[in-house]
Parts: structure tokens; sequence; C-alpha cells
């Protein structure tokens, strides 16, 4: 009786270690495809962009912050306005009068949407040494912020490592980090 229990034991955490592994791997790569995409077509890459996902909400499309952020990339709808109105998408208006919640909700949009975003901050620091670490800070905290982090030195020049130094955030500081690290492990895979 004794073996069959323990037998049974190990075969129940066996199959619960295994399962738990590719439902994990199902739930982390479901919107690949979305992230290809949109990566591509922001000139993004496909790794930071999960990256930025896996931080915010771990891939819950469910998911409002504080601050009003919903979806998987968190965006506001203050960022969806601008986007609407920079891309000329004239049924923004008519699809969020109700309810821009559930607009941002969409995955597909929401992971337009965020992707525009990032490259838009991106485009301030192109080129720059830590341009991935400046636009992670900007998209967490703002690009008014990265330029308080900047100010007194040549930007361009900051390494990745002496930028994040200078993040007085301690929650962007660790946010940044975070991401990096996943985006150099994906990166690396």
């Amino acid at each position: 009786m004794r073996r069959y229990l323990l037998s049974s034991l190990i075969i129940f955490v066996f199959i619960s270690f295994v399962g738990l592994y590719f439902f994990n791997n199902y739930w982390t790569h479901r919107f690949d495809n979305l992230i290809e995409q949109q990566a591509s077509v922001y000139r993004l890459d496909k790794e930071l962009v999960w990256s930025v996902i896996y931080e915010e909400t771990y891939f819950r499309t469910w998911k409002i912050g504080a601050a009003e952020e919903v979806g998987l990339m968190q965006v506001t709808p203050a960022v969806a306005r601008e986007w609407a109105q920079e891309t000329g998408f004239q049924e923004f208006e008519k699809q969020t009068a109700e309810n821009v919640v559930n607009f941002l909700r969409e995955p597909q949009r929401n992971i337009q949407v965020g992707c525009w975003y990032l490259e838009k901050l991106r485009e301030n620091y192109r080129g720059f040494a830590a341009e991935k670490a400046m636009t992670l800070a900007a998209y967490n905290a703002g690009a008014s912020r990265v330029e308080e982090w900047t100010k007194d030195t040549d930007a361009a020049k900051l390494s990745r490592e002496e930028f994040i130094q200078r993040i007085d955030i301690a929650s962007t500081k660790a946010y940044v980090n975070s991401i990096l690290k996943r985006y150099d492990a994906e990166k690396n895979k």
C-alpha cells in the first residue's frame, strides 16, 4: 500500500510539473504571431515587445493598471487617442464611444498601439548607447523623466548601466532591469 501511494504521488507530481511547463509555455507564447507582426511593422525586436508584455501583465489581456492602463501592454486611453490621431484611424471615436477599455483589451489592437508607442518613444533615443533602457524607462515613467535623468550629460554616450544607475525611481529601475534581463535571455535562445 505504501509503495502504491508513493508511486501515485511521484506520478502525480511528475504530471503536474509537465502540465505546468506546457501550460506556461502556451500562456507566454500564445500571442507570438501578433507580437511578431506588430514588432515588424514598427521596427522593434519581437523579443523586446514580448518582454514588455511579460513584465506589464504576464499576458493577461484583462489587466487594468492603477493609472487606467489597459490590456497586454498596459496602454492608456490617452496614448490610444494619440495613436488614432497620428495614424488617421477614423473609427476610433465610434469604436470607443461607449468604452475605450474594451477597445484596448483586444490583443491585436493593444499590441498595435503599444508597439506604436514604443517606437514613438524610441525615436527620441535612436542610436544612443542606452537606447533600449531609455525607451523602456520612458514607457514606464514618461519621456520627461528620462530627460531629467540625462540632464547635464551627453545622453547619447551614456551606457546602459550608466543610464540605469541614474534612474531615481526604484520601481522604474527594477522595471527596466527586469525587461532587459528577460530580453537578453530571449534574444540569446
